[in-house]
Order: C-alpha cells, then sequence, then structure tokens
C-alpha cells in the first residue's frame, strides 16, 4: 500500500503528470528518484470561487509497496450446464446480474425485446430522419437498455445497497477508461458505450449464458405462488424457478403483465418537466466567473434544486457538451431525454429540469389504482406530441419567454435531432408543473446569473425520470413479497436510479438467487 495525499493544483498543473509526481513526491516525504507508480484515488474540480482549483487525491508508490493493485479481473466459469435463471431485460441491471450469476456458477438466460447495439443504430436514426418509433428498438428498448444510448453517467457513490467499485471495475474490464474509477463525477460517453455492452455480451456468451434478443416476454408462467418461467411473444416457453424481472422504467407492459398475474405493484413517487438547453459557452461562463473553459477544464454542469409549494423542483441528468434526444417508445408520444459524448464536446448543455409528483398529487387518477402515474406519464407524453405537430418534433419555448408567459415567435437552433415546434408550453403543461417550473427556474436564475435567457430553449417532456411504480419485493431475500422466485430489480422495479445503482441491484438479485440455490 502507499502513501495517500492530498493536492490542490491549478487547471494547467493539474494537467502535467510531471508537475503532479513532483508534488505527490515531496508531499509523500519520498524522493522523487524513489517513486516506482502513482494512482489518483479521485479528482474534482472545485469552481467555488473566481480561482479554480483541481483537488486530486493521490496515491504514492515506492520500494516494496511499487505495486499498484490490480483491478480484480472477471474470471468466469463454463456455466452452459449449470442451473438456468432467466434475466428479463439486457439493461445494466440485467447485464451485470448475469455477469455476477457467472461468477458464481449459475447460468444466466437473457431474453430482450430489442435489438443488438449495431442494430439499434439504424432505429434510431430512424426516428430523426423518418419520424418513426420502433416500440420494441429504440433508446429506451434493446441491448444495454436506456444507458446504452443515452450517456453513461456513473454518478452514484454510496455503498449502502453494495459493491460500486465492482461495477465500476467491470466496466473498465470491458472496454472503459480507467478515470471512472477516480473522477469524482464519472462519464462513459454514448460514444463508447455501445463497444462496452458487446463485449459484456461476448464475456456471457463465452461462458455459455444465452442471450437472446428480439423476443418480448409477454406472459410469466406461474402456479400457485411461485414462478416457473416466461412466455415470449411467438409463445415459446423458458422454463426456470429463478426470473429476474430487469426491464427498465420505460417498459410500462411489464406491469400490465404483473397486474394481470396477481403480481402486487405500489405507487410511488417520480418526477417530470422539461428539458433545458443552453449554449455550452454560456453555462462556461457562469460556472467559470466570466471565463470559458479554455483546454485544461471540462465543459462545466450545474445541479440546482429548491423547493416550491412542498414539492422539489431540480435538474436532472445535466449533460455539458451534450445533446438532446428522442425517447418515445411509442409512436404517438413525445419524450426527451439527454446524452453527452466521452469527449463533452457538443456547442449544447443540457438538463433536465423536473417538478416532484407524489402519488397524493394524482387524485384525477385514482380509477387507475397503483398504475395512476403511468397514465399521467402517458397523457403529457400525448399532448407533447401533438404540440409538436403529431410527429417527434418537440414543443419548444424560449426559456425567458416560458418564465414571463409569452410566445416564441422564432426559436434558435437546437441539438434535438428531429427538430422544435414553438409551442407555449406554459399553457399547455399541467398547472402543478408548469407554475412549479417557473417559480423554480426564476430562482435558479438568482443562483447562476445568466441562467435564464432566451438563448436557452425549453423542451417537452422529460418525463421518465424514473418508474412511477415499485414492484415491491422482501428487502433481505430480494425476491416478491408473495411470487417465490421472481426477483424485480433496476430502474424498472423502482429500487434503483441510473447504471451504476441498477448494476449493483442486480448483482445483489444474483447473489441472493445463488444463496438459495446453494443451499438446495
Amino acid at each position: 500500500m502507499g502513501k495517500l495525499v492530498q493536492i490542490n493544483l491549478n487547471p494547467i498543473a493539474a494537467a502535467d503528470d510531471a508537475a503532479i509526481r513532483k508534488i505527490s513526491a515531496a508531499l509523500a516525504g519520498i524522493d522523487l528518484s524513489a517513486v516506482s507508480a502513482l494512482r489518483v484515488i479521485k479528482r474534482s474540480v472545485d469552481a467555488r470561487k473566481k480561482n479554480i482549483r483541481v483537488n486530486l487525491s493521490v496515491e504514492v508508490f515506492s520500494g516494496q509497496d511499487s505495486a499498484i493493485p490490480p483491478i480484480t479481473p472477471f474470471i468466469p466459469v463454463d456455466v452452459s450446464l449449470k442451473q438456468e435463471v432467466i434475466i428479463v431485460g439486457a439493461g445494466p441491471a440485467g447485464l451485470f446480474a448475469a455477469l455476477r450469476l457467472i461468477e458464481l456458477g449459475l447460468r444466466p438466460v437473457i431474453i430482450e425485446r430489442g435489438r443488438d447495439v449495431s442494430s439499434r443504430k439504424k432505429d434510431i436514426a430512424r426516428i430523426s430522419r423518418e419520424q418513426l418509433v420502433d416500440p420494441d428498438s429504440n433508446y429506451c428498448f434493446g441491448e444495454g437498455g436506456a444507458g446504452t444510448y443515452s450517456d453513461g453517467k456513473l454518478y452514484t457513490r454510496s455503498k449502502k445497497r453494495g459493491d460500486n467499485i465492482r461495477v465500476l471495475e467491470l466496466l473498465c474490464i470491458h472496454g472503459a477508461n480507467e478515470n471512472i474509477l477516480y473522477e469524482a463525477h464519472p462519464h462513459l460517453g454514448t460514444d463508447k458505450l455501445p463497444g462496452i455492452i458487446a463485449g459484456i455480451r461476448n464475456s456471457i456468451l463465452d461462458a455459455g449464458g444465452l442471450f437472446i434478443l428480439e423476443k418480448k416476454v409477454t406472459d410469466f408462467l406461474i402456479e400457485g405462488d411461485t414462478i416457473k418461467g416466461v412466455v415470449t411473444s411467438d409463445n415459446e416457453q423458458f422454463k426456470s424457478p429463478y426470473v429476474i424481472l430487469a426491464t427498465g422504467h420505460s417498459a410500462r407492459d411489464i406491469y400490465d403483465i404483473c397486474k394481470n398475474r396477481g403480481v402486487e405493484l405500489e405507487m410511488k413517487s417520480f418526477a417530470m418537466g422539461v428539458r433545458v438547453e443552453h449554449p455550452q459557452e454560456l453555462i462556461d461562463k457562469i460556472q467559470y466567473h466570466g471565463n470559458s473553459r479554455g483546454e485544461f477544464l471540462p465543459a462545466s454542469s450545474y445541479n440546482l434544486a429548491k423547493q416550491i409549494d412542498g414539492r422539489g423542483v431540480y435538474s436532472f441528468c445535466m449533460c455539458p457538451g451534450g445533446f438532446i434526444v428522442p425517447s418515445a417508445t411509442t409512436q404517438e408520444e413525445v419524450v426527451v431525454n439527454g446524452m453527452s459524448p466521452s469527449g463533452r464536446n457538443s456547442p449544447y448543455a443540457n438538463s433536465g429540469i423536473v417538478v416532484e409528483i407524489r402519488p397524493d398529487d394524482l387524485i384525477k387518477y385514482n380509477s387507475f389504482g397503483e398504475m395512476a402515474g403511468l397514465e399521467f406519464q402517458k397523457e403529457i407524453e400525448r399532448e407533447a406530441w401533438k404540440n409538436g405537430g403529431h410527429t417527434q418534433r418537440a414543443p419548444a419555448q424560449r426559456l425567458a419567454d416560458f418564465i414571463a408567459g409569452d410566445n416564441s415567435g422564432s426559436l434558435p437552433k437546437v441539438s434535438y435531432f428531429p427538430g422544435v415546434t414553438s409551442s407555449p408550453l406554459h399553457n399547455w403543461l399541467p398547472k402543478a408543473i408548469g407554475r412549479r417550473l417557473r417559480d423554480g427556474i426564476r430562482l435558479f436564475g438568482q443562483v447562476m446569473n445568466g441562467f435564464v435567457t432566451n438563448d436557452a430553449v425549453v423542451l417537452a417532456v422529460e418525463s421518465r425520470t424514473s418508474s412511477p411504480v415499485r414492484i415491491p419485493r422482501d428487502p433481505e431475500k430480494l425476491h416478491h413479497i408473495r411470487i417465490t422466485g421472481l426477483y424485480p430489480c433496476g430502474e424498472g422495479s423502482g429500487y434503483a436510479g441510473g447504471i451504476v445503482s441498477s448494476a449493483v441491484d442486480g448483482i445483489r438479485a444474483a447473489e441472493a438467487i445463488a444463496r438459495k440455490v446453494l443451499k438446495t
């Protein structure tokens, strides 16, 4: 183990490996010539003051401590003849559950409704080019799940529910840059993720796992209170006493299957709103105190939150140097989301600005029971489609006009590929959302001088922040509270949010199943 030192540098020095090495050696009390290796443990930018600094935690190695601890390798075993575990969904929860099952000597059988990462590119391109949404292969559905083509943020650091570091290590093993192990806000980039996902798929197949694409699960095989397998859209049955449900928050038909088969559901809070896009240069000047970032600072981001009339209004999935993308899963809805390439080199910065929605805000939808939140989402997404011109063009408004309640006669260029249509969002967004958004953004403008401007654009609707439904499960054994053998996990189950927490949840589900199998 080396000596850990803390360094505070200006951005230019922080980009100079020789300077870091020299300062680290001095702080560690080690002669520079005796330093055998350095390992950055954490890196973060402190832009709170005009004198911007970069904080580094560095481990310095010398002498007998010269070996940097390696990443724990992924060591698969041949599971082709082992107990099968069905995994419904090939997003982060499903893929990382599969990797862990293999390590534990069980065979994952992944069933995914969408196509492989390469084929998905064509389906995604059609949304922008032809305004056509394939309901089974789009930004949300397909190999890798929603995260594959929507950024790859890895912000979760809490270890309350599992080993986040192991998730990052597995990503590195499959092609991610090792800087995700120490950056304060690690990020993969939508341009890098397809290759990483393909690498994970190859690891699963090489170990004898089964990967079934373009098959949608349409029913569960349940006898009494025990699951026996699943049925797919071509009436094929896949049988196993263990089913991991890792379908993501946009697979609404899964909730219908659950309800029809007596799988208990419950409502939960979620959030909805809009996506706001600024010129990245403007956000840089606000965050970097009037200066452009130059070559030594990253595209700047922001994290904003206020309470308005008892509900949170906050920024969500902020994408510096990114793009806004169409995330609808059916033709007659408009849903927007954000992504950034690994270089974060787009001239645009975008973020969801959303309002907290609680079950008691949905009295109008009480007749839908635990599905009230889903119905609310659908209604607003259909309204966005109508106001966008019955296409995948997003209804949009200049930000200052939205705050003032004025129509926008024209719109600036935006990153959203299908295009935008000028629309008075202040008139048709639900009052509980629109009013809180306007009040919250006004307050954000007090924190970030220049944030409220007509150079920024509001696009609707940002509605898929998280699932409005939870599939309740045993907190220790992780299987459904009533159906033995059914393991809901990830975002679609209501127990995670984002790539890392979903992956951790998938790993936990795999371990819970392994404990049960090994007992028997």
